[in-house]
């Protein structure tokens, strides 16, 4: 995942703000590795870089919706490792076939598609958490979204995900609906606790590089601690 410094940037010497993109071992809590997106780039550039300089055979490597992309995919699957991309508007027909595929399967029941299912509930914090995912990886659903032009192809796809989730607070209801591709297999248990564990990078990361690192302070902040003064760059 990407995280741009806020603080970093120049405007005297018209320098923009440093963004970073660290890849998160989320099993083990620890940073692999870190790339910074060149100024004149993006996240698209920066991930095969920082993808190759990493060990990932036998892993399944998650990336939000910027990542949703063919090269990155290839990249993934030939070091080994599996992909699960979050599909959104930055791929509006992958997005709207993708759709239109789980719509068709739901008004038949999924009688007639090669799918998994699993729902889980937790409740804390005063909130009630509900997630469903649908996995499917029926051969012609999969043709449908692949397309009939061999460039078009996505590398290893094997399986399409939705995932609906809900959140109660006392009366208030909120709910969102979010799809993947992925080369990964058809277990929607697999599938619901990698693409939640997704999101431990912003805790286990960028929450404490922004409060216990300070890394989003201007170089001139500092903090009074016991008589001293420690200084952030």
């Amino acid at each position: 995942d990407g995280k741009t410094l806020r603080r970093s940037h120049d405007k005297r010497l018209g320098k923009r703000a440093i963004h970073m993109v660290s890849a998160w071992a989320t099993a083990n809590h620890l940073v692999l590795g870190q790339t910074k997106v060149e100024e004149k780039s993006n996240e698209i550039t920066a991930i095969p870089e920082l993808l190759s300089i990493l060990e990932i055979s036998g892993c399944i490597i998650t990336i939000d919706a910027m990542g949703c992309q063919k090269e990155i995919a290839k990249a993934i699957v030939d070091r080994g490792a599996d992909y699960v991309l979050a599909v959104k508007e930055n791929q509006a027909i992958l997005r709207r076939k993708i759709t239109e595929l789980f719509s068709d399967a739901e008004e038949a029941a999924y009688a007639r598609t090669s799918y998994d299912f699993c729902k889980k509930a937790e409740k804390g914090h005063g909130r009630i958490e509900t997630h469903r995912c649908w996995v499917i990886d029926d051969p012609d659903f999969l043709f449908y979204v692949q397309g009939t032009r061999e460039k078009s192809r996505w590398e290893g796809l094997r399986t399409i995900v939705k995932i609906e989730s809900e959140r109660r607070v006392g009366d208030q209801i909120s709910a969102q609906t979010r799809y993947y591709i992925s080369s990964a297999g058809c277990d929607a248990r697999k599938m619901l606790n990698t693409l939640r564990s997704h999101w431990s990078i912003e805790n286990g990361l960028h929450w404490v590089l922004d409060i216990a690192f300070r890394e989003d302070a201007r170089a001139d902040q500092f903090l009074r601690s016991n008589g001293r003064f420690t200084f952030f760059y």
